[in-house]
């Protein structure tokens, strides 16, 4: 009966919350800063895999009434009141193209129309891709450094313990147990932060790159269309 209490205590002692409890507060802290950056890190993945899921499905809506639609001055009149990238890249294309349609010139340069076309659109997808990525370097951060500040939580609480051995001059495992413990919980902090902010990282970069093919291939379609168009104005 006694040994089954005592096991029941130790298991007690070693539980999450009493290692925590327990450590030093410089493991403590080492210890919060994780798991504050493991939620911070599981808040983005959230929020930007929502994003490019509304953003795909949106660009394939897009897709299907450009190709459908006959009249382009139509299409960009709804094209504007959109907030998605697809529907930015065809705004800045037609904004070019009409700003060089209406500057009354007798003859048009169709060579730097088609670049300025190009570098407009190309510009528009690049804006919208990079802040689509903005805040996955800060899931690369906590996935690379996470096991290095719990590595170092552990090394400082070893340390303690080893300290606190030396001082009771006691070495049973009933005395070691609960340092080393409480050492080695904040290294598994520290893996529970960076395993899913690596592959949270890995997928959402996936997905961020394949969006930007699929939005750089409408682009070249896009002006494709209007380098056909602008072949076949006569006498400008």
């Amino acid at each position: 009966m006694m040994q089954t209490d005592l096991a029941m205590k130790t298991a007690a002692e070693l539980s999450p919350f009493a290692l925590f409890l327990q450590a030093d507060i410089v493991v403590k802290a080492v210890m919060l800063g994780l798991l504050l950056a493991s939620v911070w890190s599981w808040a983005i993945m959230l929020e930007r895999s929502r994003r490019l899921t509304r953003i795909d499905r949106e660009a394939g809506q897009f897709e299907d009434w450009f190709w459908k639609s006959e009249n382009l001055e139509a299409l960009y009149d709804q094209a504007s009141r959109a907030s998605h990238p697809a529907a930015r890249a065809f705004t800045a294309g037609m904004n070019e193209w009409r700003r060089s349609l209406a500057a009354g010139r007798a003859r048009i340069d169709r060579e730097g129309l088609r670049a300025r076309l190009a570098s407009a659109i190309n510009i528009a997808i690049t804006r919208d891709v990079d802040d689509l990525s903005d805040r996955l370097s800060l899931l690369a951060t906590v996935g690379s450094v996470a096991p290095f500040v719990g590595l170092f939580g552990t090394v400082w609480g070893i340390m303690r313990s080893f300290a606190g051995i030396a001082a009771s001059q006691n070495t049973s495992l009933a005395v070691v147990a609960p340092g080393i413990a409480e050492a080695l919980f904040a290294t598994a902090i520290g893996l529970f932060a960076a395993i899913p902010a690596v592959i949270g990282y890995n997928r959402l970069l996936h997905r961020v790159n394949r969006l930007e093919a699929r939005l750089s291939a409408f682009g070249e379609e896009f002006l494709n269309l209007l380098s056909r168009q602008l072949d076949g104005m006569e006498g400008r």
